[in-house]
């Protein structure tokens, strides 16, 4: 990361991250500083809001408005500081755990309402902060600490449900494909309405070593080599569709955004008083 960068956008004196080697959390928190940098908001308008878990973390190295909330309650307060101020460009940062378990119903009401917040989710599969419990996301028979003999759930396709409950922007990449992530949440913080960008990210302390996944570069690799773009994966036989991932634009549409809506119903009450 550039000197630049960090000394524009991180608290310093809260350096060094307390990040495991080989998490990709960094990787997506430059991701959003860089996107935050490219498109020139004024920082002093930017609010960053995260719930509990390892992602969660990022908003204390972040030099904006933060505000660290209760597990799974992020979009419920950035609902409200979008609501009591309009004008702030509101950004989510959160877990695969913390947004669509105890934090689910949360996220299909703010994608429903389609409210102008940009909801990043580093997604790696795992409860990693709180021990290596299996998530929502976690893979059928993939190994947890709750998950001893193997997980028979079956995941949730974050960008796809948030994309079904109303989202107006809905996209997926990895924290491998940096670029790509980097282009699609600037697209999500200039949607005017409720954006998702899921990255697909490495554990490679919880995830990795119950998986027996082999390194941080052996886990990085595998989402390189496994995610394929959604327009080249429908056009794969069926045959060649096995084991893999989809990544793209999974939704992109143009409706009233809610704080518009909102503020213009006060604007006819007041005018029906006169």
């Amino acid at each position: 990361m550039s000197s630049t960068l960090i000394s524009n956008y991180f608290r310093e004196a809260n350096l060094p991250h307390i990040w495991c080697p080989g998490c990709s959390n960094g990787i997506v928190t430059r991701a959003l500083v860089k996107a935050i940098d490219e498109l020139g908001l004024d920082k002093n308008k930017v609010t960053v809001v995260s719930g509990i878990g390892c992602s969660s973390r990022a908003p204390g190295y972040l030099d904006f408005n933060t505000l660290h909330t209760t597990h799974g309650r992020a979009l419920a307060f950035a609902t409200g500081l979008k609501l009591a101020n309009p004008d702030l460009e509101v950004i989510v940062i959160t877990g695969d755990g913390d947004v669509s378990a105890i934090g689910g119903n949360h996220l299909i009401h703010a994608a429903r309402r389609n409210i102008n917040i940009t909801t990043i989710v580093f997604n790696n599969n795992i409860y990693g902060m709180t021990g290596g419990q299996y998530s929502p996301t976690t893979p059928t028979h993939a190994l947890g600490t709750t998950a001893p003999h193997g997980n028979i759930d079956k995941p949730f396709d974050i960008t796809q449900l948030a994309a079904a409950a109303g989202a107006t922007y809905a996209a997926r990449t990895t924290s491998y494909h940096v670029n790509q992530l980097i282009k699609y949440i600037k697209k999500g913080i200039e949607n005017k309405g409720f954006s998702l960008i899921e990255a697909a990210s490495i554990c490679p302390t919880y995830y990795g070593r119950k998986n027996k996944s082999g390194s941080a570069v052996k886990m990085m690799e595998f989402l390189r080599d496994n995610y394929i773009d959604i327009k080249a994966y429908d056009k794969l036989p069926d045959d060649k569709k096995i084991g893999k991932e989809t990544m793209g634009e999974f939704k992109e549409i143009t409706l009233p955004e809610y704080t518009d809506e909102y503020l213009r119903l006060i604007e006819n009450l007041k005018g029906a008083e006169k």
